[in-house]
């Protein structure tokens, strides 16, 4: 690929990308020397023409470079693509189960703007940046291949680029098989849970495998216990709880389609007389279940990110108070409390702030047991700015009554 254009930084600019980020935006470059179409590789220099790497050019976005390496003289072709997606495997292979986990994150595999989930034996692509999308077919054959290495089978592949942000990449957004058609309700098992992971209709790539050993993590506080899941999407905390010998557990969702899978996967593994779940609004639930007087011994709390921009936060935080106000009101005195945010502009700092505010407010103590990010396979690249790839928070708390 050709890579004739070199874009220069103002001076002063490109703080992120010198402190490990790998976006320059567009608001950072003094000027483009050469000729480029977008999408193509570009070399990126600062102001004095110290060389800072090679990455793909995007005019239409306000990310306009996206960095593939650091070295001005890689050559990015196949056998680059093959190493990047080797070193993805090798690192999955020694840090989680396999069976089913995320094979590429992005930056934080090197490979800016490309999502690669495993499920089982199907593959489920999100592609959001030009430049990647013209490597799409070689990172897929290269993962095929390195899998086959190991005697893993691919029968499938389904691209899930439908989201929005395409869009501002010039793009569009697009949803199908990359392939022969196969059946797009894929059946992994997680923790010992089985599930039916809808790689077609689910959100995002089909299944949240970031919460993989958080759901694990709560299995012990649950046998013999009362749970509520709110927000339980598929059902997936609500299951762990089952099969870890909960006595009871309710799940909630405000959408259908996912109740209804929730309750495929509580048929799926024999839990249906234990694992119950309703379709409400989680925010009008919990006040209701506090007036019937309900408690509980666990209450999950795995909300969708109330925002998805910094200008939003203030909302996002309201939120995120009030339903910890509500679930820890809704747990026995010395019972748990799981809570976590999933959003990148939520802050460690600030969701931290906002449970302990939610805490005075519900006149509760919390004692930690522990605080978990998202797995090992949606690794947390140490780069500066917006573009670090460290966004789960989780906590697990002791709710103790003041005394």
């Amino acid at each position: 690929m050709a890579n004739t254009a070199t874009v220069i930084l103002k001076k002063g600019e490109g703080r992120t990308l010198k402190t490990g980020g790998a976006w320059v935006y567009d608001n950072e470059i003094d000027r483009i020397e050469g000729a480029f179409e977008n999408g193509d590789m570009v070399q990126v220099a600062d102001f004095d023409g110290y060389p800072m790497g090679q990455g793909f050019i995007n005019t239409n976005s306000k990310i306009t470079v996206r960095m593939m390496t650091r070295k001005k003289d890689a050559v990015i072709d196949d056998h680059f693509i093959e190493m990047r997606v080797k070193n993805a495997w090798e690192y999955r292979k020694s840090t989680v189960d396999t069976s089913s986990c995320r094979i590429i994150f992005g930056e934080a595999d090197f490979l800016p703007g490309i999502v690669i989930d495993k499920f089982s034996d199907v593959l489920v692509v999100e592609s959001l940046a030009l430049g990647i999308d013209r490597w799409k077919p070689v990172i897929l054959d290269k993962l095929k291949k390195v899998l086959a290495e190991d005697g893993i089978s691919i029968r499938g592949v389904y691209e899930r680029s439908d989201a929005k942000v395409r869009l501002q990449e010039g793009m569009e957004r697009f949803k199908g098989f990359i392939g022969e058609p196969f059946d797009t309700k894929v059946e992994i098992v997680e923790n010992g849970v089985r599930y039916l992971v809808d790689v077609e209709d689910g959100q995002k790539t089909g299944f949240f495998l970031d919460q993989k050993y958080n759901r694990l993590a709560i299995q012990r506080l649950c046998k013999d216990k009362k749970v509520l899941d709110c927000f339980t999407h598929t059902g997936s905390f609500a299951l762990n709880a089952g099969i870890a010998g909960a006595s009871s557990v309710l799940g909630v969702d405000a959408s259908e389609l996912g109740i209804n899978q929730a309750r495929e996967n509580a048929a799926l593994n024999g839990l249906s007389d234990r694992v119950e779940f309703v379709c409400a609004d989680v925010f009008d639930l919990l006040p209701e279940l506090e007036q019937k007087g309900e408690k509980f011994d666990v209450v999950i709390l795995d909300p969708p990110a109330f925002t998805k921009s910094r200008n939003s936060i203030k909302n996002a935080v309201k939120g995120y108070r009030e339903i910890n106000i509500r679930g820890m009101k809704l747990v026995k005195d010395g019972g748990y409390l799981a809570t976590c945010s999933c959003s990148h502009f939520m802050d460690p700092e600030l969701f931290t702030k906002t449970i302990r505010e939610a805490a005075v407010s519900a006149h509760k103590r919390l004692r930690q047991v522990e605080y978990r990010t998202q797995a090992a396979d949606h690794p947390i690249l140490w780069m500066g700015g917006e573009q670090a790839s460290y966004y789960l928070k989780f906590y697990i708390f002791q709710v103790c009554e003041e005394k």
